[in-house]
């Protein structure tokens, strides 16, 4: 069965793009189901993600939308709005990254809804929090990136600040939004009593991102420049070997000593900017100058059981067109062949938490656009007539 401790949990997911979709995944995997609404348009991501064989269907949606029924609406229709309210009062959990006023205008707000029913959780994921002067501005990843700092951390590393390559901002607060989203379902089954959640993204990042660089600064006064010196060095980069690179981290003194003795640098291990956790801190600049040539005299595979038997942490560093390959990846199984019944072969990725040891497979693909328009209306009470008008005056869409 695998571990699906939400399931009988009933979701509503108004979500769109990368952020809300990987908070309603998280949820998903975890057993809970998920009804996902989307515009006559459909969800940006299902072209914005790359392309597909079928041009609905790109890679990106694909793995962030398994496990989830696909519902079609145009909320300027008659009758659709009333229909997704009636959908919402069968649900325990309505997810939003709608702006709060588009919200409101639809009596979708947590307000409205929770006024039909008290013990519903309602999560809205927000760019800006309330009651600074960002709210109700538009925001993306990159411009969550810029806004809090974390693309500045490059600028003070390689002077010019850059986005990290990856969609960072909204997969950290979409995973922290499913996690309110959970503390909050505890409460109700002690209590009985719903929640109005709000995650906004630029304080959940600048608080992930401070959390980390804050250091010396937390003081008052300062003992020191904010940052992490080690993660900050430009130095502190993955180290060139004969044929390929190695992430290598040896933190504890004990594995630096391995560590410098593999390389044959124990000459360094008494080094007095070396000795210690705090010494090497201080030294973060020397402690990387001279390991950037430290590897290449030998191949990748050697210098890795060089580490493995001194316990130093060290890998490989796989690259776009290594990582699928990874040999223990495929031991354990994380990328699943399936045959999608629109795209073809596809290879999914199975869900990580494992209960028991014993790994989860997939779930259903992700669906056609409209694909369960009217059988979740018929569970939210329309009857057959009811739902052949919605559909006949195109308030309604189904696949």
């Amino acid at each position: 069965m695998g571990f699906t401790p939400l399931e009988g949990v009933r979701i509503l997911d108004l979500t769109s793009v990368v952020v809300g979709p990987s908070c309603t995944l998280r949820l998903a995997d975890y057993g809970a189901e998920v009804i996902k609404l989307e515009p006559p348009e459909g969800d940006v991501l299902r072209s914005l993600g790359g392309p597909s064989r079928s041009g609905k269907m790109s890679g990106k949606y694909l793995h962030f939308n398994r496990r989830k029924r696909a519902i079609c609406l145009d909320l300027k229709k008659p009758g659709a709005l009333d229909a997704l309210i009636r959908i919402a009062d069968g649900c325990d959990v309505v997810v939003s990254n709608m702006r709060p006023e588009a919200l409101g205008r639809l009596g979708l707000d947590a307000a409205a809804l929770r006024a039909r029913r008290t013990g519903l959780i309602h999560c809205t994921i927000t760019g800006f929090g309330p009651g600074g002067p960002y709210r109700g501005r538009p925001a993306y990843d990159t411009v969550v990136q810029g806004v809090t700092g974390i693309a500045g951390l490059a600028a003070r590393r390689d002077g010019r600040p850059a986005y990290a390559p990856l969609l960072l901002c909204d997969h950290v607060t979409g995973e922290i939004a499913a996690g309110a989203i959970m503390a909050a379902l505890v409460r109700k089954g002690r209590t009985g009593e719903g929640a109005a959640i709000e995650v906004p993204m630029h304080e959940t990042m600048a608080a992930f991102m401070l959390t980390e660089h804050l250091g010396p600064a937390s003081f008052t006064p300062a003992l020191g420049q904010a940052g992490d010196a080690r993660v900050l060095d430009p130095g502190n980069f993955p180290l060139p070997t004969a044929d390929g690179w190695i992430a290598v981290t040896p933190n504890t003194d004990a594995q630096v000593r391995g560590f410098l003795t593999a390389i044959g640098r124990a000459d360094l291990i008494e080094d007095p900017r070396f000795r210690s956790v705090a010494d090497r801190f201080r030294n973060a600049r020397d402690w990387y100058a001279f390991r950037g040539e430290a590897l290449r005299g030998r191949p990748t595979a050697e210098w890795l059981a060089l580490f493995a038997q001194a316990d130093v942490p060290a890998m490989q560093c796989h690259t776009l067109e290594t990582i699928a390959d990874d040999p223990h990846l495929a031991a354990v199984g994380l990328l699943v062949e399936e045959t999608h019944p629109s795209e073809g072969p596809i290879r999914s990725i199975r869900p990580t938490v494992l209960e028991g040891g014993a790994p989860r497979d997939p779930g259903p693909p992700a669906r056609a656009q409209g694909a369960d328009t009217c059988a979740v209306l018929a569970e939210a009470g329309l009857d057959a007539a009811a739902i052949a008008a919605l559909v006949e005056a195109g308030a309604a869409l189904a696949s």
